[in-house]
This record gives structure tokens, sequence and C-alpha cells, in this order.
């Protein structure tokens, strides 16, 4: 996203969150005292923001139901071999080339992490976030047709895995021969569920959790290209 773009999301969130001062800036690229404090937990990289000069993390929780911006502001649903199955399955289609016919299209595109030079490029089959989305809208903020009055999913709990991952990207790199599983945050500007401490321990719970989630990910990403679902390329 451009900077202006996660500028009048931030700005947008404001109106309605406390947003700390260091997090805006952060956001936007203002603060030149970032370091990557990595954390391993089960077997998943963690990379989390360290602003030196305050000497504080940058930690998440999850603002659910009062927040549901994620779900009004979604980008795009790739979708793993995995979810094509159990979604096509939920939404009542008897064939999957039935479903990816009628609820998909392709996406192309390419994601920098924010604590390191990878560069992933990714094609992937997406489910379609309005019935009649269209190839310009792709990677844009739409409302997702899955979200119900009440702040919840439609098709949870077998939503696309991406969704679960949410608000971590991850990717895979290759050490002494092995794939290992990295994440760190997508600070488009969406979520307000960030803020700061000391230390990072108040997040331990949610690593815990999400850390098998990122990693069941990255296992269903390769079988989706290993099936040829999808194609991903990383650059370092």
């Amino acid at each position: 996203m451009e900077e202006l773009e996660v500028k009048q999301a931030l700005d947008d969130l404001a109106n309605k969150w406390n947003v700390e001062e260091s997090i805006y800036d952060l956001h936007l690229g203002r603060r030149d005292d970032v370091s990557d404090s990595q954390l391993v937990v089960n077997e998943v990289v963690f990379h989390i923001p360290y602003l030196t000069r305050d000497k504080t993390f940058v930690l998440w929780r999850c603002l659910w139901p009062d927040c549901h911006n994620c779900c009004e502001r979604q980008g795009r649903l790739p979708l793993t071999r995995d979810d094509i199955s159990l979604i096509s399955n939920k939404m009542g289609y008897d064939s999957e080339s039935e479903f990816i016919q009628k609820e998909t299209r392709i996406s192309s595109w390419n994601e920098t992490s924010t604590m390191n030079n990878v560069i992933t490029t990714i094609s992937m089959i997406s489910l379609k976030r309005k019935e009649n989305e269209n190839e310009d809208q792709d990677g844009k903020p739409l409302p997702c047709r899955f979200l119900d009055d009440c702040g919840s999913c439609k098709i949870h709990p077998d939503k696309p895995g991406v969704c679960w991952l949410y608000p971590f990207s991850s990717w895979m790199e290759s050490s002494n021969g092995k794939p290992v599983v990295h994440a760190s945050y997508q600070l488009t500007g969406d979520c307000p569920g960030f803020y700061t401490d000391k230390t990072s321990q108040p997040m331990m719970e949610i690593f815990q959790e999400y850390s098998k989630r990122i990693f069941s990910y990255n296992m269903s990403i390769l079988r989706t290209t290993r099936e040829k679902y999808g194609f991903i390329n990383i650059v370092q």
C-alpha cells in the first residue's frame, strides 16, 4: 500500500480508537529506531518491531467483536488447496471445479516483509470478496461478503487460512537446506489492536496460538504449489 493510503486508514482508525503516536509513526516509516526482535515459537520465527528509543516492543491483540475492520477492509483472499476443499463444501458445491469457476478469480501480487528485504511474488486462486469482484479491485480494501451484521464470519470456522493469520504475514526461507517459517505484522493501518509494552510477555499466548496456525498454513501453501494450485517465488 502507498503511504497516503496507510495514513488515510490510520486516520480513519483514530476517529474511533486510540492509536499510539509511536504506532502511527511506525506504520508510516517515520521511526528510524526500529530493530528486529526475533522470537522463535514452535518452529516459527516471529519478527517483532522493537523501538530502541522508547525501549518498547510493538505488540498486538484482537479487539473483536468491537472491531472487525480486517473484514470490512479485506484486500484479497488467496486460497490454499485445503481452503478450496473446505469452502466449496461449506458453500454447498458438489464439485471443486464449479466452485473455482463461480466463486474465485486469479490474484497475483508482490509482498515485501516489514522487517527485511524478502520479496515474495505470489499467484493464487482467490475467493471473491463480492460476487461481482473484478480484476481492478484485486488488492483494494473491500467489505467481505461473508461478514454478517453482527461482525461474524458466515463461513467460520471454514474461512480461508489467510484470515486465521491476521495481522501476520508469513513466508519461508531456506536454512541449511531446510525450510524455516517466518512471520511479521501487516502494517497497513487497518487494525487498532497494536500497542507498545516494555516486554513481549503479554503476547506470549498469542504467539503460541498463532505459531501453530502459521506453520500449518505454510505447509498447506507447499501442498498448494506442489499440486499446481498456486505459484510462489521468494527473492532475498
